[in-house]
């Protein structure tokens, strides 16, 4: 940035580079001209999509690597209009997302109709907060934008900029105020006491961690005390890998797999004392509503909001950071022998049994091959579907985000721009990511973006010309095949067709040849792992 005047978009980009972001993604129009010239000048570079929404996932995999903000930028109208499902997702995934729209100015708009909508009223309540920028009060909406999306828990903060704003000169003595963050708490007292009394006399405890203590930084923290008091764990999907997966206390993911919750529920359900460290309950399906009982258990909830979402009730709720609220309870607290019948050995042996590895081919089998063919620092991605829950429980993470997905609002079309991120964020990285046929026939245009940006994740997709995972729920209720089922197609050809490479394949061996291939090619690939219809049954 030269020492010329500053113009509005000027400033809201360098309080973003401030905040460490260094990519944007979207599609450009007239209204938002100013704002890609000011996001590139402060040194983000801006990167065409296909589409907006995906725009935003590819954003938000940048995200998870560097932990900027991911920012998403779109024109008026129907570009801002695009990018509302990623948005929605953001908020409900929790992801730190600047939405920046460009809009015509009020007055033009008093007498202009053309493409004109509130966007403000359409992200209200799909974001935690939006603004509309001025030039006098740039540098504070910037900072307010950057401090409501990244304080807990994160979210999307959308900015609408009017043209003429964004290329307003900004004097040179107008605030731009950076505010302190909040310093982390713990909890002291007579809670805190309580607290250390159930820890210490407890003989069956076991703890359920979310994505607090990813946003919180409290791993190191977190396996020190677990393991100092013989705690076994289950997580969230976004807390995969928080903890090595082999860990000898971890049960593994939960979170939308029956199969899962009939070994990990009734666990839960012996244990004396259940800490709840970090853990949002948005990403959980029904079955583990009410899970804990605090008329019979000791439930201890460390989260970073307060609890208004009924899920479940505690007997002490800690409102605070993770790794210091773990500190304070480890303080002082004896440690005693736990699970003396061992029955959390138990339910691993018989997770394992339910998800096995040895399946000869099928959606387990693809998983699993996939899984023994890449390297252990392959980063994942996954879009929503049945493949997903059974990926969830089989695909072991050894890292924090190593797996990452659309875990609350379960959007399609999520996985292959998220892998495109990773690339981008991670290039040394092998990649990999699942989709079901339909969620890649939903973005299969980026494949041109991929092409352009000489990114070489590998796409891996199920096929097998259904909605698999609803016309499973169709066939339970007993209701006629109706509206899941689609033609097969050439997934392979696409890949070639948009410069990458193309492999079909039916058996672990050709899969094994075709991902072998991929970790050597210079280009993306693409590889249709055709699968039977009915593959899910009995194993999700």
């Amino acid at each position: 940035m030269t020492n010329s005047p500053l113009r509005a978009a000027d400033v809201l980009a360098l309080r973003l580079y401030q905040a460490g972001c260094r990519h944007a993604f979207g599609m450009p129009g007239g209204e938002v001209l100013t704002l890609v010239d000011a996001l590139e000048k402060a040194g983000i570079r801006f990167t065409l999509v296909k589409h907006e929404n995906a725009g935003g996932f590819i954003a938000e995999a940048v995200h998870h690597r560097d932990g900027a903000p991911a920012i998403l930028v779109a024109t008026v109208g129907p570009g801002a209009m695009n990018g509302v499902n990623v948005v929605a997702n953001a908020e409900q995934d929790r992801v730190p997302m600047i939405v920046l729209s460009g809009c015509v100015d009020a007055d033009e708009a008093l007498t202009y109709t053309h493409q004109i909508l509130d966007h403000r009223a359409v992200f209200r309540p799909i974001t935690k907060a939006t603004f509309e920028l001025t030039a006098a009060g740039a540098g504070i909406i910037a900072d307010k934008a950057v401090a409501i999306a990244t304080e807990p828990r994160c979210g999307p903060v959308h900015i609408d900029v009017p043209i003429s704003v964004a290329d307003a000169q900004v004097p040179a003595d107008t605030p731009r105020p950076l505010r302190v963050p909040a310093s982390p708490a713990a909890a002291s007292g007579a809670d805190a006491a309580r607290a250390r009394e159930a820890l210490a006399t407890a003989s069956r405890p076991i703890a359920v961690v979310g994505l607090d203590v990813l946003q919180d930084g409290s791993h190191t923290v977190l396996r020190a005390f677990l393991e100092q008091f013989g705690i076994p764990f289950v997580t969230t999907y976004k807390a995969k890998g928080v903890l090595p997966e082999d860990h000898p206390l971890c049960l593994g993911g939960a979170g939308l797999s029956p199969l899962a919750d009939t070994h990990l529920l009734p666990l839960i359900a012996k244990a004396d004392l259940v800490l709840c460290i970090g853990y949002d309950p948005i990403e959980m399906r029904t079955g583990w509503r009410n899970a804990f009982d605090p008329a019979r258990q000791t439930v201890i909830d460390i989260a970073a909001v307060p609890n208004t979402h009924y899920m479940h009730q505690a007997s002490l709720n800690f409102v605070g950071h993770t790794g210091e609220t773990l500190e304070m309870l480890a303080q002082g607290t004896p440690v005693g022998a736990t699970w003396p019948d061992d029955e959390p050995a138990a339910a691993r042996k018989a997770l394992a049994g339910a998800f096995p590895d040895t399946d000869e081919w099928g959606p387990a089998g693809v998983i699993a091959e996939t899984r023994a063919v890449m390297p252990d620092d392959t980063l994942a991605t996954a879009d929503s579907g049945a493949h997903r829950i059974l990926l969830s429980q089989m695909w072991r993470c050894t890292e924090p985000r190593g797996l990452i997905q659309s875990s609350a609002l379960c959007t399609m079309g999520c996985a292959i721009p998220m892998a495109m991120g990773l690339k981008i964020a991670e290039p040394d990285r092998p990649v990999v990511s699942f989709s079901g046929d339909a969620g890649f026939l939903m973005v299969a245009g980026e494949l041109a973006t991929a092409a352009e940006l000489r990114l070489t994740p590998v796409f891996l997709v199920f096929v097998d010309a259904s909605l698999a995972l609803i016309e499973l729920k169709q066939r339970q209720r007993q209701l006629a095949n109706k509206g899941v089922d689609f033609a097969r197609h050439d997934f392979a050809a696409m890949g070639r067709a948009f410069g990458g490479a193309g492999h079909t394949v039916r058996t672990r061996a050709e899969l094994r040849t075709a991902l072998q291939e991929a970790l050597r090619c210079d280009t993306f690939s693409v590889i249709a792992a055709e699968i039977e219809p009915g593959g899910y049954d009995g194993r999700i």
